[in-house]
């Protein structure tokens, strides 16, 4: 186990990480509180309205090796191809790029005694995780994504 892997998973089993609310802005979907927990998971609801993580291992997404399009859960945009995908052995599904640089917002997130960069779905500010700057060649960038963040649909 190294580092990042000890880091990310005792703050997932610690529960940190997680805030008060998601990305604030105007964002092209919106809805209220009670919309958002009637159609998540009380763990979906956390990741992707309150910016927590889910555990390492434990979303099927990260085995997935199928072609076809990670789109957003809240409001199926897609954000991540396929084509895109590596395992990064982090025990979550990484990404070396998004399908476009309009599909995610980022921030500064400060938290865990560090900064890091937070990305969002573009059109309806649902948390997605992180991105790291040691992932592989051609952008050297690591999308480390929570997967209940994701819906896969086939190609």
């Amino acid at each position: 186990m190294n580092r990042r892997t000890f880091l990310g998973t005792t703050a997932a089993a610690l529960g940190l990480g997680s805030r008060a609310s998601a990305v604030e802005g105007n964002f092209e979907v919106t809805r209220s509180e009670a919309e958002w927990r009637a159609m998540l998971s009380d763990l979906e609801y956390r990741v992707m309205r309150e910016e927590g993580t889910e555990r390492a291992f434990t979303s099927p997404l990260n085995d997935v090796t199928a072609e076809g399009t990670y789109v957003c859960r809240g409001c199926d945009l897609p954000l991540y191809s396929s084509a895109h995908k590596y395992d990064s052995g982090t025990g979550w599904p990484s990404f070396w790029r998004a399908v476009s640089d309009s599909a995610i917002g980022t921030k500064p997130d400060r938290s865990l005694f560090m900064t890091r960069t937070e990305c969002h779905c573009a059109r309806c500010g649902s948390h997605l995780g992180h991105i790291f700057d040691d992932g592989p060649q051609p952008t050297g960038k690591r999308h480390c994504i929570n997967g209940v963040s994701l819906t896969f649909v086939a190609a």
